[in-house]
């Protein structure tokens, strides 16, 4: 078994991880930017909608990708663990890790589940004519609400597993020097 992750394995946890971290952050920005218009602050319909209909398709694109990595990890294994982590350790990495896989597809669908609920239509790319059809989910205001709530502490879930995540490597890294960390950091001393 290789010791180091593969290099399309590398790419895609890097580009989730940015994508992912991004679109909190980016809800975030959206939602005041709504808020911003709901209060008469200058805000144009039109600006809304472009952020909404960005972060859907960007969503969507990290489904795509997230998909695809499941499937790349599941015929391509994980280098092995090293030999000195407790048993609590290792099943805390690996709840950590199908945790993370959890997230980067239900979120998405998630995301989708909640537009879909909504009267407004999904324009992938702000292309009127790329519409994204609407899964089949209750058309109510309650369901988009707690559909959307979901949604939203779904992004704090992957803030605080991001967190653990860069602390536990950070550990293994600076007190463990189990060089763990070059498994995804290639560039890294082994």
């Amino acid at each position: 078994m290789r010791d180091v992750y593969s290099p399309i394995a590398i790419t895609l946890h890097w580009i989730l991880a940015v994508l992912l971290i991004s679109m909190v952050f980016f809800g975030w920005y959206m939602e005041g930017l709504q808020e911003r218009m709901l209060a008469g602050e200058g805000v144009a319909l039109s600006d809304v909608q472009f952020a909404y209909n960005a972060h859907k398709t960007t969503g969507l694109f990290i489904l795509a990708l997230s998909l695809f990595r499941l499937g790349w990890r599941l015929t391509h294994p994980a280098p092995a663990l090293p030999a000195g982590m407790k048993p609590h350790e290792v099943w805390i990495a690996k709840a950590t890790h199908w945790g993370f896989y959890a997230l980067m597809i239900g979120l998405p669908l998630g995301g989708w589940a909640a537009a879909s609920a909504t009267p407004f239509p999904t324009l992938l790319f702000n292309n009127p004519e790329l519409v994204l059809p609407k899964l089949p989910v209750p058309q109510t205001e309650e369901f988009a609400a707690f559909a959307g709530s979901a949604h939203g502490a779904g992004g704090w879930a992957i803030l605080i597993l991001s967190g653990l995540h860069v602390a536990a490597a950070l550990k293994h890294q600076f007190i463990d020097r189990d060089n763990l960390v070059a498994r995804m950091i290639p560039l890294l001393k082994r």
